[in-house]
């Protein structure tokens, strides 16, 4: 990994490493002295030099000759002491050259030493970065351990809270169990009282059904519906509903239906539902003429029978509509009267309005109203 070459770098980009270190002089004294032997060696090493170009110079001179009488008969030499110094300059000149290569080479080597010692620093300014990041990844990862175990704990301590719930909700859930096995006992108790209030009920609707006039429709537990048929009329079927009530009571309910009466709902006591069925049954055959009337005419016009107001409604076409009231003993001490007419909304004069019969009947009455051009 890229960490672990990071110590190796570190050692290997060492300034202690890349330069000779030279120790500085303890003293004043010592660094005066090192100055002039050094100036001094600077001087003997510049005669020395001089000497050496001379010597080289001379055996240049002595190597050009052929024998010794060659020496002897030259009068001049071949080299003048502006050609030695010349060569004494070019090689001052090389050696300037190459000290100043010398110095752009130690230079050019200082700065990459510099970015070295940059880049060192860099890497160790990142490494302490990455160490810091470190130390918080794992102080994280402790925390975070700690709020598992924490977690796990509360997990542990809610299984251990559910458990106990759900014990104390099935002790409750079998208490609530005896409970219902009570109710239950109970209305299994009032369940065979209806049933045996049913079965009286029906009893008795069997000893009306005996005399042809009574027939049982629906039958449930607390509710028995009956449809009354008068004999030898030419009236509806009148719809009732009776039903049971402890402890030993019926409420008798008329269903006006398509008969005509008026709905009502009568309380009897059990004993006496024989009594109350008669009782309705001639309040419908008093009315008989009336209510078979209204019940024919039903079938060539539109009509509406109101019996609390004593109202029939007679729809004539979709903006004509025509009220009659009809007095108490109608047909035979009661008659039947005109009350309005209205036409889009707007009450017409009824006062012209009378069929030729004097005391016309309800179909006289629809039959002059159909027929009559001014309604």
């Amino acid at each position: 990994m890229a960490t672990d070459a990071v110590p190796s770098l570190l050692e290997r980009s060492d300034p202690s490493k890349l330069f000779c270190e030279v120790p500085d002089p303890q003293e004043t004294g010592e660094a005066e002295m090192m100055g002039s032997y050094l100036m001094a060696c600077r001087q003997k090493q510049k005669l020395m030099c001089q000497q050496l170009c001379m010597l080289d110079s001379l055996m240049e001179f002595l190597g050009g000759l052929n024998s010794k009488t060659d020496f002897l008969n030259d009068q001049c030499p071949k080299a003048s002491e502006g050609e030695a110094r010349e060569k004494w300059k070019a090689l001052k000149r090389e050696y300037e050259g190459d000290l100043a290569e010398v110095e752009q080479l130690i230079g050019s080597l200082l700065q990459r030493s510099e970015q070295l010692q940059d880049r060192r620093d860099t890497l160790e300014t990142l490494v302490r970065l990455l160490q810091q990041k470190k130390e918080e990844c794992q102080a994280v990862a402790r925390i975070r351990k700690k709020r598992n175990q924490m977690a796990m704990t509360q997990v542990s301590l809610r299984r251990d809270d559910s458990l106990q719930a759900s014990q104390h909700a099935l002790r409750s859930c079998e208490r609530q169990l005896t409970q219902l096995r009570q109710q239950s006992d109970a209305l299994q108790s009032v369940l065979d009282q209806r049933t045996r209030l049913r079965d009286q009920l029906w009893s008795c609707v069997q000893v009306w059904q005996g005399l042809g006039q009574y027939r049982v429709q629906r039958v449930s537990a607390s509710e028995i519906c009956v449809e009354l048929r008068p004999q030898g009329r030419q009236l509806e079927p009148l719809q009732l509903r009776v039903t049971s009530k402890p402890p030993r009571h019926c409420h008798l309910q008329v269903l006006q239906g398509n008969a005509g009466m008026l709905e009502e709902t009568i309380n009897w006591p059990m004993e006496q539902l024989s009594a109350a069925l008669l009782a309705v049954m001639q309040s419908y055959i008093s009315q008989g003429p009336m209510l078979a009337e209204i019940q024919a005419l039903r079938s060539s016009f539109a009509i509406d029978w109101r019996p609390a107001q004593r109202l029939l409604v007679f729809l004539k076409t979709a903006s004509v509509v025509c009220h009659l009231v009809v007095e108490e003993g109608y047909p035979s001490q009661g008659t039947a009267t005109l009350q309005a007419v209205r036409k889009d909304g707007r009450d017409l004069n009824i006062a012209t309005l009378q069929p030729p019969s004097q005391q016309p009947s309800l179909t006289e009455w629809l039959e002059f109203l159909s027929c009559c051009p001014g309604v």
